[in-house]
């Protein structure tokens, strides 16, 4: 790809397509599973509603993400992470090291540090999302034997019979497979079509998110802060100036900072910021995310299984959304793999269940532990807040206990695939 932002053209006038799996979402979890699968020879459709081209304009969501060192190794090993670190492809371009991650609480001066000297390198890095999606369509291109990618495109009827799945496209097509993947995100539809039940609550915060040119460097440190109405985090992005601002406030007072004007917006912004970084100046588009807690209690039903969003949904708080779609991503590419190499079916019900086996207690243990961490700091009561402040000083002063911590940011924790591991299947 080298810097370039062409999209492979997508063919509208393809025959019906027949593969192993179905893929019903082409986004930065469904993409990557799309990748992981044809590139271990198991033959994919992907269908997805948007249109490539508006998915990597730089106005599309403004969002970036913070990738796990060890989600950086599945990106590496499916031929993804090639097409992302090369090249300028926005005002960060390419991907940012995380070296350093402060924590702190209000303005105490009291803090948690993390730094990547301990762990022997990055903690994780961060990108622009239209850096991962042009980094996925890049590996589809190059996978295409194996790999269709049919975009834009609506689903108008789909089913899943007992030796197989199908879908009809409002255009005609027809797709046949034996496993359909729901990765379309939180409100996905073909989990509601199954009538898998869905659990959750709003927060009533909103994330507010943005990118800035700053002054002085920023030395691949990444800040949080948990300020009354939510955590606010500064988040490196490439080039030494650029960061990502996940800013989180109470619903209501979002909604009034979305509408100021440019000067009392920045007013607003850099009493929070700061002037550590010195000026400080927006230069993306205002973006506002209503944020809440889901998950579904059951990721699998006949031939079908949930991904990523689909599956669960978590608060911001820990950078942890999109890592945690990319291990389910490992998790059951390793599944069908091991099936796929045994001529087993890729839909059977054992195959499932144990992908589900595998992966649920993990992603509840992060919603619950998300959960926790957004009540506890989410508030300005003085006993909880000095509770907190000592809290973390004490962390920051146990050189066993944070290198858990830090560990566990790295997504180095727990039952890890081989994709994350860096080994092959």
């Amino acid at each position: 790809m080298s810097g370039t932002t062409d999209i492979p053209p997508i063919d509208l006038d393809a025959p019906d397509v027949n593969a192993d799996v179905l893929i019903v979402g082409g986004g930065l979890v469904g993409g990557t599973l799309a990748c992981a699968l044809a590139q271990h020879g198991i033959s994919v459709a992907v269908i997805d509603s948007e249109d490539p081209e508006a998915l990597v304009e730089e106005a599309y969501d403004g969002r970036s993400s913070a990738i796990a060192g060890a989600c950086q190794r599945v990106l590496e090993g499916v031929g993804i992470w090639a097409h992302m670190d090369s090249g300028h492809q926005g005002p960060g371009g390419g991907v940012q090291p995380i070296l350093n991650i402060r924590v702190t609480d209000t303005d105490s001066p009291l803090h948690l540090h993390y730094d990547s000297d301990s762990v022997g390198g990055p903690m994780g890095y961060m990108a622009e999302n239209r850096t991962m999606r042009l980094g996925i369509l890049a590996r589809l291109d190059e996978l295409k034997d194996k790999a269709t990618l049919i975009a834009p495109a609506r689903m108008a009827d789909h089913g899943r019979e007992a030796d197989g799945v199908w879908a009809v496209l409002t255009d005609g097509r027809r797709i046949r497979a034996k496993l359909m993947v729901a990765a379309d995100g939180r409100g996905s539809r073909v989990r509601d079509a199954a009538g898998i039940r869905l659990v959750s609550w709003p927060y009533h915060q909103s994330g507010i998110v943005m990118t800035v040119w700053h002054e002085k460097d920023h030395r691949g440190i990444a800040h949080e802060r948990f300020l009354p109405g939510g955590p606010f985090a500064i988040l490196p992005l490439p080039g030494g100036h650029h960061s990502s601002l996940v800013w989180t406030e109470k619903s209501r007072l979002a909604d009034h900072i979305m509408d100021l004007d440019d000067d009392l917006f920045h007013a607003e912004l850099a009493s929070r910021f700061g002037d550590f970084l010195g000026e400080v100046k927006v230069v993306s588009k205002r973006f506002c995310y209503p944020l809440t807690l889901q998950f579904a209690p059951t990721y699998i039903d006949r031939r079908l299984v949930l991904v990523g969003d689909a599956a669960h949904g978590m608060h911001p708080v820990a950078g942890q959304g999109m890592n945690f779609g990319l291990r389910d991503v490992a998790a059951l590419t390793e599944r069908l793999v091991e099936a796929h190499r045994l001529g087993l079916d890729p839909g059977g019900a054992d195959v499932l269940e144990a992908y589900q086996r595998w992966r649920r207690f993990d992603n509840l243990l992060m919603l619950g532990l998300t959960d926790g961490i957004v009540r506890l700091f989410s508030n300005d009561i003085a006993p909880l807040r000095l509770a907190r402040t000592l809290g973390l000083a004490a962390v920051n002063k146990l050189p066993g206990l944070k290198t858990f911590f830090m560990r566990h940011a790295m997504g180095d924790i727990g039952r890890l695939p081989k994709l994350m591991q860096g080994t092959g299947l």
